[in-house]
């Protein structure tokens, strides 16, 4: 079923949907009067001869040189010609799709002066499947995502690329061939496509919904090293954690006692240490915020996926048009560069507890680096190593993007937000900390089969998905394989999957 787009519902799941399983769109009806409602004020302007930023004047260090009326017609062009400056690979499709949908979205506001046409004709690329190519690098993350959005205008001018049915077509050709008319800009128009934080902002959607699935499978891994270590789980009682009140943490516990209920560790029959160390009974505190982190993220990007981002902004019902910077990323980029931050701090604690399970000092019993030959083998010492690289390779990339602003345009954009830099750089960290989660999740498993007391239904289950992937490692073989196989189980999300059927959601 459509998923109609009014400017004010557009949740975060549903933008997944739109970009990721190709969901179609309807622009609200109501939108679409709104729309035109503004587009009819500003050309009253236009008419008038009123000056008004990007309309009838040039851009930033250009905004004090008026046009006449012959340029205004040909300025719309040159804009989306010149603004088309990335570089480099193309961005993975769901970021374009979740861009045009969180564009189409702003425009249903009815505050941004573009005609109709143009917005209908977003909406139709959508459900028809033609996707802009796009180059991932070139956005600063303020006046917008200037260069990428700028790829997806060239096609209103029936230019630039495009995706249809897994081909990539000049522009026209592809939305010929998907029967779009081509709608041209006109004054405004084409400011009115690309003046918003768009695709950093459905990049950054894209990463908390897989990003929230992934601190739930690291309750899980937590749940299975802490039953292969024989934790203490009195840290993790309920009313502990409603006594200091932090919702992440009452979450992140609950979530792993029912994990490990139903075995012998969480009934009390398996003898426990008074105190365990951090890594063991601070994990709901240390997923907790980052699920706390996660969840004020969700509401500043979910704000910027229903709010006006544009430049200037036109307030039909008060004949009034006022500039601004509403397409100023650093409000989607501070919380996101916080919720990176926080995968590499779950992932930190990760590789903790797997150095446990595998240091013979630490291990309760297990044998070291979890081999019954060791000496001769080496068990999974070798798979600490490749975890700890990627995370030296999540810090540094944990570096806040939205304190790095490099002044440009002759500092008439003397601050921007870098926005663009902090929604790639969080998908590298998530896709190292598949492959950090993905060791522990095979170092717990290992451990727990060393074991001869009975498990919690949730993590039994999840042994037993680890092993349809990687079997038990009783003498030693590469150990590649295993690694790429865990990090792509995890990223698959088939353990949470198996687990969340067998007990409930997580949370």
């Amino acid at each position: 079923m459509a998923i109609q787009l009014n400017g004010s519902d557009l949740t975060i799941e549903k933008l997944v949907q739109i970009a990721r399983h190709n969901e179609t769109v309807e622009l609200a009806a109501d939108a679409a009067e709104r729309i035109g409602k503004c587009r009819a004020m500003l050309e009253r302007k236009i008419g008038a001869r009123e000056i008004m930023y990007g309309v009838n004047t040039g851009i930033g260090e250009f905004s004090e040189v008026v046009l006449d009326d012959e340029q205004v017609k040909e300025f719309q062009r040159y804009l989306i010609y010149n603004h088309a400056a990335g570089i480099g690979d193309p961005a993975p499709v769901e970021y374009v799709r979740g861009a045009l949908a969180a564009r189409i979205n702003v425009h249903a506001h009815g505050n941004s002066g573009i005609r109709l046409e143009v917005t209908r004709t977003m909406a139709e690329m959508l459900n028809k499947g033609v996707t802009p190519y796009v180059c991932l690098k070139g956005s600063v993350g303020a006046c917008g995502d200037l260069a990428p959005m700028a790829q997806i205008a060239l096609l209103m001018l029936g230019e630039g690329q495009a995706y249809y049915r897994g081909e990539l077509l000049d522009g026209k050709t592809a939305m010929e061939k998907a029967g779009i008319p081509i709608p041209g800009l006109m004054a405004r128009d084409g400011l009115a496509v690309i003046n918003g934080s768009n695709v950093l902002t459905a990049m950054s959607a894209l990463f908390l919904y897989d990003a929230n699935k992934w601190l739930k499978q690291a309750e899980i891994a937590a749940a299975m090293s802490l039953e292969a270590l024989k934790a203490n789980m009195k840290p993790y009682s309920a009313r502990l954690h409603q006594v200091r009140g932090f919702k992440g943490a009452i979450r992140s516990a609950e979530a792993i006692r029912k994990c490990v209920a139903g075995g012998d560790l969480a009934e009390g029959r398996i003898r426990c240490k008074v105190q365990d160390a951090y890594s063991m009974r601070s994990t709901p505190q240390v997923i907790g915020a980052a699920h706390d982190a996660l969840a004020y993220a969700r509401s500043q990007v979910e704000i910027e996926l229903n709010g006006v981002g544009d430049n200037p902004v036109f307030f039909p019902d008060e004949n009034l048009h006022l500039s601004g910077a509403n397409f100023q990323g650093s409000p989607v980029s501070v919380p996101m560069d916080m919720a990176g931050a926080c995968i590499t701090m779950v992932s930190v604690i990760s590789e903790r507890r797997m150095n446990r399970l595998n240091n013979p000092a630490l291990s309760v019993g297990l044998p070291p680096f979890l081999t019954r030959g060791a000496g001769m083998f080496s068990g999974m010492m070798l798979s600490q190593y490749t975890a700890d690289m990627q995370i030296v390779e999540q810090r540094i990339l944990s570096t806040p993007a939205s304190i790095q602003s490099i002044p440009a345009a002759a500092d008439q954009e003397d601050f921007v937000s870098m926005g663009m830099n902090t929604a790639i750089k969080n998908f590298q960290i998530l896709d190292n900390a598949y492959g950090v989660l993905g060791i522990e999740i095979m170092a717990a498993a290992q451990g727990m089969d060393f074991r001869e007391y009975r498990f919690g239904r949730g993590t039994s289950k999840a042994r037993e998905v680890v092993r349809r992937h990687v079997d038990f490692l009783d003498v030693d073989r590469p150990l590649y394989p295993d690694h790429t196989k865990m990090k792509e189980l995890v990223r698959s999300c088939e353990i949470l999957e198996e687990v969340e059927k067998e007990i409930g959601s997580l949370g």
